[in-house]
């Protein structure tokens, strides 16, 4: 080869460099692939303290989920309620020992479970600085709050002095008075024995707070009656209301009869007193008018002696319509009457010095059922007139505006951001609905 003229290195120069490329390319193809299993054996490790994790929530969810049903169920404490905690009451509440065992136990458990024990003291609706003083070891301690030995107030009134405080109250001269009234009436003669406050403080842990004189305890009423009109005709609604007379203190009466589906006034008439007699006459007129002596089904009134007469009564029972009246001393019970009158007396035309005459009155009343019944659009109804809903009306006359607003929408969508009213028909009316419970409002 030297006697070529070419030296050896340069002729295996090709060969070596095409090794060295070579074996370069091989390391580092190892060193790629010794990357991809290490982020290949971190994403496995990931994947797998994920579901640990994920198996963990699962395992202690179902735990706390087992531990709130126990507890619901058990009848030793509440339901959940707003706060969301399964033991009712306020922070401090003292509960039995023998809850405390109860509920330690399911709290044991749910910590076998997998469930931790900060979300069990949340469930439970108490702090975890909390169970450490109920649990001791593996004895439940007992709250000694009860037993505990407390010193003695300094400004406790002595037992002479509590025994005054009850004489003062139980003497004839205050016997039918308030600690509000005793105190500052023994003040005016000089003497002061203890505030109003320490008064009501004694008279309860005598059992002695209770209404004085001729006063007595608030009385509880009982449901409204509840009656429900899909028609017209079905259910009315009456009352009576004062018009201003000609001088102060001198009124007319406007009787007024409201169907309760329509909102339509059926009946009305202006009388200078208020009679059972005049009410009868008003309701038969109204039935002959709208001609629904077999529908009609109920007639609600307040409780005042027109609406509950004999005339009226004697009417109603030929009729076969039930009569309704209004809780005693209850105001709102028959409000779609109450809503009309207010709508009356509201009106700009409405006479503010009063009507001087009846006819004057009954004139007046004439237009006003006349606007109201035919052009007085309803809030309540959709916003049409009680006299297209009691026609039957409605539905036709809302079907058209929602096509208006549908192409008026249409025409110009960046102007509306919402979608357009509801105007689906109003159903049947409800008179005094039941009140919600509190599952169904949330």
């Amino acid at each position: 080869m030297q006697g070529l003229g070419y030296p050896l290195f340069l002729l295996l120069s090709p060969y070596t460099k095409s090794v060295r490329v070579s074996n370069d390319w091989r390391e580092a193809q190892e060193r790629q692939l010794k990357q991809q299993v290490k982020e290949q054996q971190k994403e496995t490790q990931r994947l797998q303290k994920e579901l640990t994790r994920k198996e963990k929530a699962l395992a202690e969810a179902a735990a706390l989920l087992v531990l709130k049903k126990k507890v619901r169920s058990s009848g030793l404490v509440g339901a959940e309620k707003k706060s969301g905690h399964a033991l009712e009451g306020r922070r401090g509440r003292m509960i039995p020992l023998e809850k405390r065992r109860q509920v330690a136990e399911w709290v044991e458990e749910a910590r076998k479970s997998g469930a931790r024990l900060e979300p069990c003291c949340e469930v439970l609706g108490i702090s975890k600085r909390t169970w450490p003083r109920w649990v001791r070891g593996e004895e439940v301690q007992e709250d000694k709050r009860p037993n505990a030995k407390r010193p003695v107030p300094a400004n406790k009134l002595r037992e002479e002095e509590r025994e005054q405080v009850l004489a003062v109250c139980n003497s004839p001269t205050y016997s039918s008075m308030p600690p509000s009234q005793i105190v500052p009436r023994l003040a005016d003669e000089g003497v002061y024995l203890a505030s109003e406050a320490t008064f009501y403080r004694i008279l309860r842990e005598e059992d002695a707070v209770h209404p004085r004189g001729r006063a007595a305890w608030p009385q509880k009423r009982g449901e409204a009656k509840t009656h429900e009109a899909s028609g017209p005709c079905e259910v009315w609604t009456w009352d009576i209301t004062w018009l201003p007379g000609p001088v102060r203190g001198l009124f007319f009466y406007l009787y007024l009869l409201l169907d309760l589906y329509s909102r339509k006034i059926v009946g009305w008439e202006v009388y200078d007193r208020e009679s059972s007699e005049y009410a009868e006459d008003v309701v038969r007129k109204a039935v002959w008018s709208e001609k629904c002596a077999g529908t009609l089904r109920v007639l609600h009134a307040d409780n005042g002696s027109p609406q509950k007469g004999s005339h009226l009564s004697g009417l109603l029972e030929s009729l076969g319509v039930e009569r309704s009246h209004s809780r005693p001393r209850v105001s709102n019970d028959n409000a779609f009457s109450e809503l009309v009158f207010r709508t009356c007396k509201y009106r700009p035309e409405y006479p503010e010095k009063g009507f001087t005459r009846i006819e004057e009155a009954r004139e007046w009343a004439l237009r006003f059922v006349r606007w109201y019944n035919t052009e007085h659009r309803h809030s309540g109804i959709g916003y049409v007139t009680p006299e297209q809903r009691h026609e039957g009306k409605d539905r036709e006359i809302l079907a058209h505006r929602k096509k208006v607003y549908e192409a008026a929408r249409e025409k110009h969508p960046e102007r509306w951001a919402k979608p357009i009213r509801n105007f689906q028909p109003v159903g049947s009316v409800v008179l005094n609905p039941p009140p919600k419970k509190e599952s169904e409002q949330t």
